[in-house]
């Protein structure tokens, strides 16, 4: 028999949420074969099987939050699982319960006797006001409304659905009335019936739409957690600033085909402005830093936090070193990391110690926007979609390859003009881009 136990995925992680069984109990699992799905405050991991055999017991269910090395299920050869097949198996202990079934019963049919009791009182509504429909009783009954005092208008003085909304409202009910005064007497009992199933009609109208309520992810719920508290934290404000990409574009459009070629992989605008964002850091360490109570950090390392949108969330994993890195092992990295956030496969010292941030939300056809920082970090660089447009060089009009960067920045520290001198940084080195990709 061998425990599975809830690892510790990091030195600062004590708990961890079970999101998902991958087995059932009775299946058979093999060595390493993924296990379950957890959630920590870094990482959704799958959890492989310590061990061969039969998942004979589950300790946690799905949702349910322990401490790190707890046993979470059990782990046994087929001679075990056998004889746990059978106790599973039991049907539940009350089988007498239906002797009692009888008396306890007996108070569910008193509900039925108070309503045959208050049958009378009804029946007596309707002599002193004619047949009422089941839909004026209801409407009268849900508005605390006596009948008794509502002149019905209807055949054979029945109160019809106007006379109850002409009462609720206030208005007298002779307007709805003057119409069917008017018909002769004789003609009023052949309508009678029509006008019953008219009024009843509403009866059947659908309810109205109904919302539907589930619990949040642990992973939205954790993001949640993270944008409040980046919010409440940081003094947010962001500068947008366009720039050239068009000879970025011609650089990618010409290494493009030899690149997939010769590494196995595409190669996107995306570590372009890893590579000039890095040098604006170079030159302004601040951008670079963060805040701890009244002391400013200084960061020697330069690891810049790539945003991968999940199918039902965002994770931002690390690119460790992104200084020491050309264009081919910044696009390794962020298609590595990017690949396995969405595999579930990242570890959780992949997804902390970062010291500046990049999304690209341009990747889903957004022009800019205004990014949350990413806590303890600083500041934030969001990139918008790269378009042709119309600009003016010069005298002259010119179609160029332009997109927005949207710097977003904490302002406790970083002031607007030292953020603007950041960006026009990033824009110069992208604009003028001179290094060889391959």
């Amino acid at each position: 028999m061998a425990d599975v136990v809830m690892p510790q995925m990091g030195e600062s992680i004590v708990e961890g949420t079970l999101t998902k069984w991958l087995k059932k109990v009775g299946d058979r699992v093999e060595r390493d074969e993924p296990l379950f799905e957890i959630s920590t405050d870094k990482v959704d991991t799958e959890i492989p099987s310590p061990a061969a055999g039969t998942l004979t017991e589950i300790l946690t269910q799905e949702g349910e939050t322990v401490q790190v090395n707890a046993v979470v299920a059990r782990i046994g050869d087929g001679d075990e699982a056998a004889a746990a097949a059978p106790a599973a198996a039991e049907p539940p202990q009350p089988e007498e319960a239906p002797k009692e079934e009888p008396k306890a019963e007996a108070p569910k049919d008193e509900p039925r006797e108070v309503e045959l009791e208050a049958a009378p009182p009804a029946a007596a509504e309707e002599e002193l006001t004619g047949p009422v429909s089941p839909l004026v009783r209801r409407m009268a009954r849900e508005n605390n409304i006596d009948l008794k005092s509502v002149k019905g208008t209807g055949a054979g003085g029945r109160i019809t659905r106007a006379d109850l909304e002409a009462a609720m409202s206030g208005k007298p009910a002779e307007a709805a009335a003057a119409a069917p005064a008017a018909a002769p007497a004789p003609a009023a009992p052949a309508p009678a019936a029509p006008a019953e199933r008219a009024e009843s009609a509403p009866a059947t109208k659908p309810s109205p739409l109904k919302t539907r309520v589930e619990p949040m992810s642990i992973m939205r719920a954790k993001i949640a957690e993270h944008m409040i508290h980046s919010k409440r934290t940081s003094a947010h404000v962001t500068t947008v600033h366009r720039v050239d990409m068009t000879q970025i574009a011609k650089v990618r459009a010409k290494a493009k085909d030899d690149f997939q070629q010769r590494y196995g992989f595409g190669l996107t605008y995306l570590p372009f402005i890893t590579r000039a964002a890095v040098e604006a850091l170079r030159q302004f360490p601040v951008v670079n830093a963060s805040i701890e109570g009244t002391n400013v950090l200084y960061h020697n390392e330069v690891n810049i936090g790539i945003a991968v949108a999940l199918e039902n969330g965002l994770i931002v994993p690390v690119i460790r070193g992104a200084d020491e890195k050309n264009i081919v092992g910044l696009q390794r990295s962020i298609v590595d990391l990017a690949a396995r956030a969405r595999s579930r496969q990242l570890k959780p010292d992949e997804v902390q110690g970062g010291t500046f941030s990049i999304t690209n939300f341009g990747s889903f056809g957004s022009l800019f926007a205004t990014p949350v920082i990413n806590q303890p970090q600083v500041a934030i660089l969001g990139v918008g979609a790269i378009e042709k447009a119309p600009v003016v060089i010069g005298d002259a009009i010119a179609i160029r390859s332009m997109a927005y960067l949207a710097l977003t920045f904490d302002h406790r520290l970083i002031d607007g003009a030292l953020a603007d001198q950041f960006c026009l940084k990033v824009k110069a080195v992208l604009e003028n881009w001179s290094d060889q990709i391959l």
